[in-house]
Parts: structure tokens; sequence; C-alpha cells
């Protein structure tokens, strides 16, 4: 059997890579969540929104797209939204602030938000057929939670045929010790880098 010279350890190249922000909207890392998951948000007030904002602001200064993903039903009553999501009660209305972009990371109006009702993102939007269009190959995943919907897009996105990579200090859970799990977890699907690394891959930075 021959063997494949292909390795995760890609450079960043204009046109083939995007950043990919998960569910980083007021319903799931806003000011409520001070006191409902303290945890969740000491990491999103201290290292995930800060360190998203650096990757965000070096992606657009490098021209590489920039893609986010929210929590939000296409009906007002949710009524489209995964079978799981409606068990578990998630979801949020169609055009709610919950469902909205934190405004420190707020997209611009040429970047892509896909609404999506279920954890996976490559199974509820159309995000596959999106990146196949733009020629996209290199994915690098930041957001919440890394043992939900993080892990979902890593494994999924790499069943596809895409190099994931993860952005370990972009991301997080409910707890710490879910954090870590997580990306033990999910590891062999994807690189593991920090926000620092990736910064040093992008060109111009």
């Amino acid at each position: 059997m021959t063997t494949l010279s292909i390795t995760r350890d890609r450079p960043i190249a204009k046109g083939r890579t995007a950043l990919l922000i998960i569910d980083v909207q007021n319903g799931t890392c806003g000011p409520l969540e001070a006191e409902n998951r303290p945890e969740l948000y000491k990491a999103t007030a201290l290292r995930v929104i800060p360190n998203i904002g650096s990757l965000v602001e070096a992606f657009r200064g490098a021209h590489l797209e920039v893609i986010y993903t929210v929590i939000e039903s296409l009906t007002a009553d949710g009524r489209d939204r995964s079978l799981d999501y409606k068990l578990s009660n998630m979801g949020f209305a169609k055009g709610s602030h919950e469902a909205q972009v934190v405004p420190e990371l707020a997209p611009l109006p040429d970047e892509i938000v896909l609404p999506k009702t279920s954890s996976s993102v490559f199974n509820s939007t159309n995000l596959d057929y999106l990146l196949r269009n733009m020629g996209i190959e290199d994915v690098f995943v930041t957001g919440y939670l890394t043992d939900q919907c993080i892990d979902h897009a890593v494994k999924d996105g790499a069943d596809r045929g895409y190099f994931m990579t993860c952005v370990h200090d972009a991301c997080a859970s409910e707890t710490e010790a879910r954090h870590a799990a997580a990306l033990q977890c999910f590891a062999g699907y994807c690189r593991m880098l920090s926000t620092e690394e990736v910064l040093d891959l992008v060109p111009g930075c």
C-alpha cells in the first residue's frame, strides 16, 4: 500500500483558508452567562473573545474568509429545529437578540453568517456546499462548546475531506475539565494550534 505524503502542517493560503466562528452569540456567552455558567463566562471574557478577536483582525487583514454560525431557528416557534434541540429545549428565535453574534466580534456586511439548528454545522447548514464553492480546503475552528458543536464541526469536517485546525485557546466549554477532555477526544481529527501559533501562520502578521 502506498503511503501518502499529506500532512496537516500546511501554510495558510489566500483563497483556500477560512476561520469558522461557532455560536459566539448573545444567547450562549452573553452577560447572563456570568450567573448561569460562571466558569464558561470567565473563559469567554479572559480567553476566548480576545483570542477570536485577534484571529478575526488577522484573517480580515490578510483577506481570508471569516465565517460565522449562530444557533437560530428559521421559524419563530423553532419547529424547524433538530429533534435533539427540541428535546433539550435548545434554540433561539429567528431575529432574536440571543441569536446575534456578540458585539465585540460582529460580522462585516460581506461575511457569511449561517443559522443552525443542530450541534453539527455540517448537518444543519449548507457550509460544505459554500466551502467547496469558494475553494476552501483549510478550516480553523473556534467558539462554543468544545465538547459539543466544536467537536462535531472538527470530526464532520475531517470526514468530508477538509484540513481541520482547532484553535484550542479560542474555544471553551461549560468547565475547563470538559474543555480539556474534548480536546483530547478529537485531537486525532485535526491540527491543534494556539492563537499565537495561528497568527504566526497568517500572511502579513
